[in-house]
């Protein structure tokens, strides 16, 4: 069932995913993509490992507040301007604690994917006390501004994007999300229809169809970062990447890990950008040592 927090006038929809009494996570999807863009496989994964799974949709994405009336532009154009076209990347990181507000949540663990993995790293700068753990996966670091940000992110995949075309119909959506899902994928993995399905009928029954506002798209990545750097992170860190990821070089990954004081760092063999199934349990295993680690203070920081 949807509910909404609300930070200011931004209403962040968010929905409970199972395992009440268990520690509490929180998930961050990433560019574009709403909350339904989590698998079913990996929640379950999570839940089974003893954590309250929440998910909610950034602003500008999903069921969330959507700000038409601010620019837009292309991508590179935001990430060119000096100052952010409609929000900061410090009003993205609060959506995130009104989130844990709405729950009831004083501190929670943070897992984000792609963008969202950019907001939970500024979320543990930005509000350190309500941080248990803080996982990035497939993120470029989340203090580095502006054009800097190519240097991780692979262009002539990302142009390939902008290059996708599909009717605004049931089966365009369907063919436009197992587009982008290849787009994201390992080369040494096969995706279609099966892989992408429980997201795009997820998305219809509410009217929702991710990938289609690139105008939204762009005040997401254009958002500002003013706060400090990664080095300030006091939460036990963990940076998994995909060492086929075709969107963001593994760079990006041992650039963050390197920064953030004691993090753990796994690059996984033949996993891309997307969240195939075979990364469900590999992912889980390793948040859940995370946390169990962070419980009994064994963590060696340095």
């Amino acid at each position: 069932m949807t509910r909404y927090a609300r930070n200011g006038e931004v209403q962040l929809a968010y929905e409970d995913l199972g395992g009440a009494g268990g520690e509490p996570l929180l998930l961050i999807m990433g560019l574009g993509t709403s909350r339904f863009w989590w698998p079913d496989g990996l929640v379950e994964e999570l839940v089974r490992r003893d954590f309250h799974v929440v998910a909610y949709d950034q602003r500008d994405a999903g069921q969330s507040t959507h700000l038409a009336e601010a620019p837009g532009g292309s991508p590179f154009a935001a990430l060119m301007r000096r100052s952010a076209p409609a929000y900061s990347a410090e009003d993205q990181t609060d959506d995130a604690v009104a989130v844990m507000d709405a729950m009831g949540w004083g501190r929670a663990h943070l897992f984000g994917h792609s963008l969202g993995g950019a907001v939970a790293q500024r979320t543990a700068v930005r509000h350190p006390g309500r941080v248990r753990t803080v996982t990035t996966s497939g993120a470029v670091p989340g203090d580095v501004k502006g054009l800097r940000v190519l240097r991780y992110v692979q262009l002539a995949r990302t142009a390939a994007f902008t290059r996708l075309r599909h009717p605004e119909t049931p089966e365009g959506n369907l063919a436009m999300a197992v587009a982008v899902a290849r787009l994201l994928a390992s080369p040494r993995q096969e995706l279609g229809e099966w892989d992408v399905r429980e997201f795009v009928e997820r998305e219809a029954e509410r009217g929702l169809r991710s990938f289609r506002d690139p105008k939204a798209e762009s005040r997401q990545v254009g958002a500002k970062w003013n706060g400090g750097a990664l080095g300030a992170i006091a939460a036990p860190a963990l940076v998994l990447h995909g060492e086929d990821d075709p969107l963001v070089r593994v760079a990006a990954a041992r650039d963050i890990a390197a920064a953030i004081p004691g993090a753990r760092l796994r690059i996984m063999p033949g996993v891309g950008h997307f969240l195939s199934r075979e990364t469900w349990p590999l992912y889980a295993v390793e948040i859940r040592a995370l946390a169990d680690l962070a419980a009994t203070g064994e963590l060696t920081r340095s």
